[in-house]
């Protein structure tokens, strides 16, 4: 008996219990959970009978509750991607992304067959961003496609759907990190300096654009960083930095060694506006703390949105400048790392320091 109304008074101060309690569709997908009864595993928002508490055990994911010996749920079926709604949000966003201007909001709700406010709230919590952020983010990857192939550039800005030339140019800068003829031209007129240096953790690559550091790389080989770099700016005009740039690298590796310091340098952040809004997530986690990637889901309102939040991770590459080395996974355990597990473990080991 004692055994028991511990395990009830566990279950009932776990703040996830108040989610399931409310049958709160919101927390489907930041976890799971069990009843030992029944042997099967539940969505927060499952419509089953609400169970007893001291029956009830947590999960991070639908993983973690099979390798515990439950089984999914055939009510709520918790082993399969999305909620009721995926095939109405998959139906919208091939509406956006093919229509030559931007559906209302009222126009999509309809076709789905929800209220605006509740279409609203259930695509930004499938897709992690917002109709109008969806709508604005596939435009800018048709101007980006467009620049890529069109013979003029004016051409390319009124295809991809924008309706002003000086509006388009105004906002240039923050969607392409150049002038529309710069990225047509593969960045070809952009100048980027940059320096490899040593640190604790192998070689690190700095580099900096006109806006500010735009690369910061780790590995094991100078050749293969500046290999990477090219890639990623294909015809800009690479420039090895000077003296005056050793500074620089200088302040970088003083964060890799002592990252309580912080880097009070300007930045140039280039993503989609999920990716943005993921990694100023990252850059808000103090040193020597780790949040998991469903905290950091919720933590943008796209509380169903963990993948998508990995693969931001995955896809920084201001190495330490946005820490993606502090997203963990819900247990605790690190996952991977775009400059493999070791560097990330050793890390957080340095920030957890006194």
């Amino acid at each position: 008996m004692k055994n028991t109304a511990n395990l009830a008074e566990a279950t009932l101060g776990d703040t996830r219990w108040a989610a399931v309690v409310a049958r709160d569709g919101s927390a489907d997908g930041s976890f799971f959970y069990s009843v030992a009864t029944t042997g099967v595993y539940c969505r927060p928002s499952c419509a089953a009978r609400l169970a007893r508490p001291e029956n009830v055990r947590f999960h991070p994911t639908r993983e973690d509750a099979e390798r515990a010996g439950f089984r999914p749920c055939k009510r709520c079926k918790p082993d399969r991607d999305g909620s009721a709604h995926a095939e109405a949000i998959a139906a919208a966003c091939r509406l956006i992304e093919t229509a030559e201007h931007p559906p209302a909001l009222e126009e999509l709700a309809r076709q789905a067959h929800l209220s605006p406010h509740h279409f609203h709230r259930v695509f930004k919590a499938a897709t992690g961003l917002t109709p109008r952020e969806y709508a604005a983010a596939r435009r800018e990857q048709r101007v980006r496609d467009a620049l890529r192939s069109s013979d003029s550039v004016t051409g390319a800005i009124y295809d991809a759907g924008y309706h002003s030339n000086g509006r388009f140019y105004a906002a240039s800068n923050g969607v392409l990190g150049m002038t529309p003829g710069e990225y047509r031209a593969g960045g070809a007129r952009t100048e980027i300096h940059y320096a490899v240096g040593e640190c604790s953790l192998g070689s690190i690559l700095v580099a900096r654009s006109p806006r500010g550091i735009c690369a910061i790389l780790l590995g094991e080989n100078p050749k293969q960083l500046q290999h990477d770099l090219e890639d990623r700016f294909p015809r800009a005009h690479l420039v090895a930095g000077g003296a005056d740039f050793d500074e620089l690298v200088s302040r970088v590796v003083t964060l890799v060694e002592e990252p309580a310091q912080g880097l009070d340098l300007p930045l140039d952040i280039r993503g989609t506006a999920f990716q943005q809004r993921v990694w100023q997530a990252l850059r808000r986690i103090p040193p020597g703390a780790t949040a998991s990637y469903s905290e950091i889901a919720k933590a943008i309102g796209a509380p169903k949105s963990v993948r998508a939040v990995a693969q931001a991770c995955g896809a920084n590459t201001l190495a330490i400048a946005v820490p993606c080395h502090r997203v963990v996974r819900g247990d605790g355990s690190l996952s991977g790392y775009r400059w493999g597990v070791d560097r990330k473990r050793a890390l957080l080991e340095r920030e957890a320091r006194p």
